[in-house]
Formats: C-alpha cells, sequence, structure tokens
C-alpha cells in the first residue's frame, strides 16, 4: 500500500490572498490599534502613534532575523531583559596565580613543542608524522 508523504511542510499555507494567517493577524491588529489611535488622539498624536505601531504590526508580520520570524527575536529580548541574571566569579588563590604564571613562562623559553609519537598512538599520527620528517629532510 503506497502512501502520499506531505511535501513542503515548512511553508505555511497562504489563507488571505498572499498571506498566512499570522501574517493576517498581525498586520490586522497593527491596523485597529492605529484606528484605535485615529479615533482617540487628535490627528497630529495619531499619526505620531500610527508610525511605530505600524512599523512593528509589518515588522512582525514580514521581517525575518537570521531565518526566525521577528516574534521570536522580540520573545527573546524580553525573556533575556526580563529573566535574572547570575554572574559568578571565583577568586584564585594565589598559589594557583603563581603556579599558573611559573608554568607559562617555562612554556614560552622551552620554545615549541616536537611532537614524537608513541608506538601506542593510531597509525595515522604515526604516518603523518613520518611524513612531516621525510619533508623536513629533504
Amino acid at each position: 500500500m503506497r502512501f502520499q508523504v506531505p511535501q513542503f511542510i515548512e511553508v505555511e499555507s497562504k489563507i488571505f490572498g498572499p498571506l498566512t494567517l499570522k501574517q493576517f493577524i498581525y498586520l490586522a491588529g497593527g491596523a485597529g490599534l492605529i484606528f484605535l489611535a485615529y479615533a482617540a488622539f487628535p490627528f497630529f498624536i495619531a499619526i505620531v502613534l500610527a508610525i511605530p505601531i505600524g512599523a512593528f504590526s509589518i515588522a512582525l508580520a514580514f521581517y525575518k532575523v537570521n531565518n526566525q520570524p521577528f516574534i521570536k527575536a522580540v520573545e527573546n529580548a524580553l525573556k533575556y531583559s526580563s529573566e535574572a541574571k547570575v554572574y559568578v566569579w571565583k577568586r584564585e588563590s594565589e598559589e594557583k596565580r603563581a603556579a599558573a604564571a611559573i608554568k607559562k613562562k617555562k612554556e614560552e623559553s622551552a620554545g615549541p613543542e616536537i611532537y614524537v609519537p608513541k608506538l601506542t598512538q593510531s597509525k595515522l599520527k604515526d604516518l603523518a608524522w613520518s611524513l612531516d620528517i621525510k619533508e623536513e629532510l629533504k
């Protein structure tokens, strides 16, 4: 028995002409808020309020950030700004800092390390090492 496998499941259906349901809701909500601003405030204040509302609703409907809908970026920004942030600082002891400084000085003065493979290492590293040695001898 054969079954038809759905194709293009990532693409939303266009319900209202060229718009998806979400896009239509964002644009209709923005238009509704602009109409309420026009009805409640004088013309100049309504225009000042309508521009950011319209831009935000258009961004919600069409703009994508890193191939993600703009609403996800807004949601993540609100979540980041509202959640508590934990800053952790652990003080190192003087002994550990001094030991790290001594170790760093030894590494700098020793020069570059030369890799010498052991017999238990993989054959690929042994082969790479032998090729490096043959190139240096030429």
